[in-house]
């Protein structure tokens, strides 16, 4: 059975930065599109980055382009978000999610918890 673990979060003040990971396990991690989501407090879960599963492409929320950047290392089977210029609006618990386009098999993990403040 497959796993997201995400880490790296925590308080930030506006206009720092915070880099993101989330480990996979139990998948073929090469395999599968992954993505960043995130739930604000009282708001529905956004996409906000996602990159392929070999890395050539990738695609952004209007909001987060030119700040944020998503990678991965399929050979450490962990995909990353590279935050910067952070606002305010950005605190939110952020998600990792992994989808297989040949079977629609996803995983979610469980989240980590952004938050820019002063």
């Amino acid at each position: 059975q497959g796993q997201l673990v995400e880490s790296g979060g925590g308080l930030v003040q506006p206009g720092g930065s915070l880099r993101l990971s989330c480990a996979a396990s139990g998948l073929t991690f090469s395999n599968y599109v992954m993505s960043w989501y995130r739930q604000a407090p009282g708001k529905e879960r956004e996409l906000v980055a996602t990159i392929s599963s070999i890395g050539g492409t990738t695609n952004y929320a209007d909001s987060v382009k030119g700040r944020f950047t998503i990678s991965r290392d399929n050979a450490k089977n962990t995909v990353y978000l590279q935050m910067n210029s952070l606002k305010i609006e950005d605190t939110a618990v952020y998600y990792c999610k992994g989808r297989n386009p040949t079977n629609a098999l996803n995983y979610w993990g469980k989240g980590t918890l952004v938050t820019v403040s002063s």
